[in-house]
């Protein structure tokens, strides 16, 4: 597992500047060398400046000792180690100041100028002692091995630990954009992952109101014509037992049709709702992908359901007429097919006011209107003033106030436009317009 910028921030564990305790164990154990390395240098160089030892040695330990604060201040370490090159000390400490400079996060101009002075101070100090040990007969060189001395030197103490700085520092920079857009891509795919959560909910809420209603319809009409023709068959069956038993077989039919639908409501549900467990059993990373599946495969199973269309208009107004409503049918403008959603949701606007007429007017005259027109297709269920109470309305038929709505809202959905409210003759009017396309 990578490390993340929370937990990076939250590793830093070490006293004062040093990020780690590692840290501050290795710049003091660097500081340390450096110091006695100083403090050994130090000692010719008190001799040959005429001071004492001591003060030499002191010198050399205070000036090595700077190295631990190279983290904090590296442009103060490499000023040191550049002052104290004349006196010949202090070459670690350079080394790891340059190093430690060319990492950290400073400008390139710095760097250049920094590492330039180290590279000049270092080779006119080479170049003086080299050409001194030449005059005292110590080096038998000739006078072309002061310059490469001088150059070589230099460019060995100066150039590696720079470039090798600077490949640490653009790598460690590196690594740091690395883990940020490490921290990035995990909010974001948190934050897509709760966004696919809300819309797989917000998708099995639409599934499960779209069921609800469809059930709504589907029961609603035909248990209503169950109760009616069941009231009429226990009006006639001592009078008319022949209508009695076409009364109690139109019950039957409309009770497996009832059944019949039910069961079609029902498989789309279930598919729903194995496409939603297969939802909760993937990975964080693939919920909207999930999501998609889950959504695609209820529409499918909502689309495979045979819903009802208009060419079964006749039928239903056939069972209402069965029941004993007077039903009045015109159809204006040429026939045609549309889509299924339409001609699913026209059906179930008239079948619902179908069904509203016989909890709300049993006996009433009812005229059913239908328009195919150029871009749209438009219905109308009006029905006159219910007679004085009948046997069919003692039925006592329920109403769960849903279907108004049910009505709006399936109708809403296609851009269509529903009214519905009473008229003026003291009957009820439900009207419907809905795009073709």
């Amino acid at each position: 597992m990578t490390t993340t910028g929370e937990d990076h921030a939250r590793a830093l564990t070490g006293p004062w500047w040093w990020a780690r305790r590692r840290s501050a164990v290795l710049d003091g154990a660097l500081a340390l060398v450096s110091a006695v390395e100083c403090a050994a240098e130090g000692i010719p160089f008190a001799r040959e400046a005429g001071i004492p030892a001591s003060v030499g040695i002191v010198f050399g330990l205070i000036t090595g000792s700077v190295l631990l604060v190279r983290r904090k201040w590296p442009i103060a370490v490499v000023l040191v180690a550049i002052a104290v090159t004349p006196a010949e000390m202090g070459f670690l400490m350079g080394v790891v100041g340059l190093y430690t400079l060319a990492a950290a996060e400073l400008p390139r101009r710095i760097i250049g100028a920094l590492a330039g002075m180290s590279l000049l101070g270092t080779a006119v100090v080479t170049f003086v002692r080299v050409r001194q040990d030449i005059a005292r007969g110590d080096l038998t060189l000739g006078d072309w091995f002061v310059p490469f001395a001088a150059v070589t030197t230099a460019l060995g103490l100066t150039a590696p630990p720079v470039l090798l700085g600077l490949y640490v520092g653009a790598r460690r920079r590196l690594m740091e954009s690395l883990r940020e857009r490490a921290d990035s891509l995990e909010r974001e795919l948190q934050l897509l992952a709760e966004r696919a959560e809300e819309r797989a909910e917000w998708a099995r809420n639409e599934e499960r109101t779209r069921i609800a209603r469809e059930m709504h319809d589907v029961v609603a009409h035909r248990v209503s014509l169950m109760v009616v023709h069941a009231a009429a068959l226990q009006a006639v069956a001592r009078k008319d037992p022949e209508k009695a038993v076409r009364n109690a077989a139109l019950v039957g039919d409309m009770g497996r049709q009832a059944l019949t639908e039910l069961r079609e409501m029902l498989g789309v549900l279930r598919a729903g709702e194995d496409a939603g467990r297969r939802a909760a059993a993937v990975s964080l990373a693939a919920v909207g992908e999930a999501a998609a599946e889950a959504a695609s495969r209820a529409a499918e199973a909502a689309d495979a359901a045979e819903g009802p269309c208009l060419s079964e208009l006749d039928e239903l107004i056939g069972q209402s007429a069965a029941a004993g409503m007077v039903v009045d049918l015109s159809v204006e403008g040429e026939v045609r097919s549309y889509a299924a959603e339409i001609e699913q949701t026209a059906y179930r606007v008239v079948q619902e006011a179908l069904t509203n007429v016989h909890k709300h007017a049993a006996g009433a005259k009812t005229h059913v209107r239908l328009a195919h027109r150029v871009s749209e297709i438009a219905m109308q269920v009006e029905n006159e003033p219910p007679p004085e109470p009948a046997s069919a309305s003692a039925a006592g038929l329920p109403s769960g106030g849903n279907g108004l709505v049910g009505m709006r809202e399936r109708v809403v959905a296609l851009g269509g436009v529903f009214v519905s409210g009473p008229t003026e003759a003291g009957g009820f009017r439900v009207s419907a317009v809905i795009p073709a396309a």
